[in-house]
């Protein structure tokens, strides 16, 4: 410790001494390496520009695969119209009640089932749109049959 000054100051003292000759080597603003204007030669003298990766990409496709020559394909039919399913030219009310069933002794839950069951097999989305509204009819009427069975229940 010198006279005069502290501990801390004698620390710091010597640790900018061991800075200083860092500072000298790090004047010099080069990177180690490869200098900037480096090119590589290339063999046969051939410009870099002569060589594109797209070419040898072409060049390792090998020869065009040769497709058989299509037939043309014939012109196409009209469709049939659609067969209109026997149940639905049954749009009257009474053909419904008969179709559906509906007893006195049967229970809510049996109608219900009813209903389900009629709708899975007459639902207007399910048929051809040309039968669309006797679906819709027939939809209609069955609701209407069951909905006045379950009400008679309740009394």
């Amino acid at each position: 410790m010198l006279f005069k000054q502290s501990l801390f100051q004698s620390v710091l003292d010597r640790l900018d001494s061991e800075e200083e000759p860092a500072e000298e080597e790090e004047a010099a603003h080069r990177i180690r390496g490869l200098n900037v204007s480096f090119a590589a030669t290339v063999l046969g003298g051939e410009t870099p520009d002569a060589h594109r990766p797209d070419e040898a990409y072409r060049d390792n496709l090998g020869d065009p695969i040769m497709l058989p020559e299509l037939e043309p394909e014939p012109a196409p039919q009209k469709p049939e119209p659609p067969i209109m399913p026997e149940h639905l030219a049954r749009t009257s009310r009474e053909e419904v009640a008969a179709e559906l069933a509906i007893t006195s002794d049967l229970t809510r839950e049996a109608l219900q089932e009813k209903r389900r069951s009629f709708a899975k097999a007459n639902h207007p989305d399910s048929v051809a749109a040309l039968f669309r509204e006797q679906a819709t009819i027939r939809m209609t009427l069955a609701n209407q049959l069951i909905d006045e069975a379950i009400r008679r229940l309740r009394r």
